[in-house]
């Protein structure tokens, strides 16, 4: 079983959604985000998104595009992103590590060459957000023969037509934006949530994470109910920016919380 597969029947053996988090690589330094990452995981994270910084973030909100802008200006390249995964890999063996980002970075050598390099640096999966999966007959192809799951996005408008496509090779879990619009600016209303995540679940065997607009314990904890998954990002990137270096304590007494209302959700309806 994969680590991604594994740590999704984990959290629900233990009657809790996973909590998967996000944080730009390389912000506010390269040097910096080893510490952050750790954090994370200190602080009952589950799964790990680490985000591949890009100049032309499109379905980002301000907070991830700055947080793109500092890591870029701090110098941060893919070998970097490359050598940080590598890094968390051998501190964290077990924890399921997802980078997340845009086509260019992830093809402008080859996807067969990032599909090898992400599998050599102990990376469990890829989410590339401008590839739809219409055209993901290179990137995907070249992410499964190494064994590197295509975690692909589902949204409000995924329609019964084209869901069986956004389907067909996805790996890992599928990551449901609840939201048509960027990261970290509105949350979907929860009975939206709830009636997509029934009719994803019914459509596929992937577990179903939810992100998007997610920032506080109660909201993750309505979402945990009735998702296998939470996303959170932007509030995470957000204490970043706000603390810089000194961000590591922070993020992780605020993973706490997070990860504290998983646990107790779905206790409230049994």
């Amino acid at each position: 079983m994969s680590r991604i597969a594994d740590r999704f029947a984990h959290c629900a053996q233990a009657g809790r959604a996973a909590l998967v988090t996000f944080v730009t690589a390389g912000d506010p330094t390269p040097g910096d985000t080893a510490a952050i990452l750790d954090a994370l995981v200190e602080g009952g994270a589950d799964v790990i998104e680490l985000g591949m910084p890009f100049t032309d973030p499109m379905a980002d909100g301000p907070a991830i595009q700055k947080a793109n802008i500092r890591s870029l200006g701090a110098g941060t390249r893919t070998a970097d992103v490359l050598s940080i995964a590598s890094a968390f890999r051998a501190r964290h063996p077990e924890v399921p590590l997802v980078l997340m980002g845009y086509a260019n970075p992830m093809t402008v050598r080859g996807p067969e060459w990032f599909a090898r390099a992400a599998a050599e640096a102990g990376v469990d999966g890829v989410i590339c957000v401008d590839v739809p999966a219409e055209e993901d007959d290179a990137l995907g192809v070249a992410l499964r023969a190494e064994g590197v799951a295509s975690i692909r996005l589902a949204t409000p408008t995924s329609d019964a037509a084209r869901l069986p496509t956004i389907l067909t090779g996805a790996d890992g879990f599928l990551y449901y934006v609840s939201v048509a619009g960027i990261t970290g600016q509105q949350q979907a209303a929860q009975s939206s949530i709830e009636e997509a995540v029934a009719r994803l679940k019914a459509a596929t065997h992937l577990p179903v994470a939810v992100g998007f607009g997610v920032r506080t314990p109660e909201q993750a904890a309505a979402i945990g109910r009735v998702a296998d998954g939470v996303v959170v990002g932007s509030a995470i990137v957000d204490l970043v920016g706000e603390h810089g270096a000194a961000a590591p304590a922070p993020v992780r007494a605020y993973i706490e919380t997070l990860s504290s209302a998983l646990a107790d959700a779905r206790k409230e309806l049994a």
